[in-house]
């Protein structure tokens, strides 16, 4: 087994195709296949299984991956050291978050800071957070009430209340505070499974009593936003990311404040990679 070959396959395992694992590696596209046939060839076995022009990972293809991912981090951090005298920080830096809203601020600030560093940020519910983690598809990632995880290095940024709104004009019977029995009355738009926001919400309604039956479950805080905005029903959403929409109004939940912890979290074996460590040391 040589580095090369490990190396070919691991690009191609990440990019999904030789092509686009070529270009990566500054290599021939038959240069980067050649290598991934040896490698199979000589341990008689297939770790990709080709159809077209797309690729898909076997299960051997899948558990070697895990294994050259760590692996080729590593040699990244190496890099990244004997680099780092003579090159100012830069790179790729991929960020997850459940909510744009809590890192558009020190987003700011850090490009402002590493001018050379390329940010990518996308969005999904804290599930679809640790997972891209744990799979190394994300560098860092904001999440609401996180565990408390030795696999996870996190900072806090702070807390705030779920809070209720509906359109204008809906709910009109509601006071300025209403009990989760009074809300539930009405039709409610909740968050897919998977949501913390969701998850919490269920928990104190199950204390009291209660059950939170959806009209309609929406994948992500904006789905959520734009359909009750449209008259159909009550949503829910941490306070500090209601934010201003003059078709909505707020009402505040009753009782002991149902409340929402957002964190900046990375894995704690990669929080030495070079642009993680900065990151998280500026945040």
């Amino acid at each position: 087994m040589r580095h090369s070959q490990l190396k070919a396959f691991h690009y191609v395992a990440l990019t999904g195709g030789f092509s686009r694992a070529a270009e990566a590696m500054n290599l021939t596209q038959p240069a980067v296949s050649d290598q991934v046939r040896k490698l199979e060839a000589e341990y008689d076995t297939r770790l990709f299984n080709r159809a077209k022009k797309r690729v898909r990972l076997t299960k051997a293809g899948q558990e070697l991956l895990e294994i050259t991912r760590p692996m080729f981090e590593i040699e990244a951090q190496a890099l990244e050291l004997l680099s780092a005298g003579r090159a100012a920080t830069s790179g790729h830096l991929r960020i997850i978050a459940d909510s744009a809203y809590h890192i558009t601020g020190i987003l700011t600030r850090f490009q402002a800071s590493h001018p050379k560093v390329k940010i990518s940020l996308s969005t999904g519910n804290s599930e679809d957070v640790l997972a891209a983690l744990y799979a190394y598809d994300a560098d860092i990632g904001v999440l609401g009430n996180m565990a408390q995880n030795p696999d996870f290095t996190q900072i806090t940024l702070g807390t705030s209340p779920i809070v209720a709104f509906a359109a204008k004009g809906i709910a009109t019977s509601l006071r300025p505070r209403a009990s989760l029995a009074d809300i539930a009355r009405y039709n409610l738009v909740l968050r897919e499974k998977g949501s913390k926001t969701r998850q919490k919400l269920q928990e104190a309604a199950a204390k009291q009593g209660v059950r939170l039956n959806p009209v309609i479950e929406a994948e992500g805080r904006e789905a959520v936003h734009e359909i009750v905005a449209s008259g159909t029903g009550i949503g829910f959403v941490s306070e500090a990311e209601y934010g201003q929409d003059a078709r909505l109004h707020r009402f505040r939940i009753d009782g002991a404040p149902i409340e929402m912890r957002e964190s900046i979290a990375c894995l704690s074996r990669r929080r030495d990679v070079r642009l993680i460590r900065a990151f998280m040391g500026f945040a």
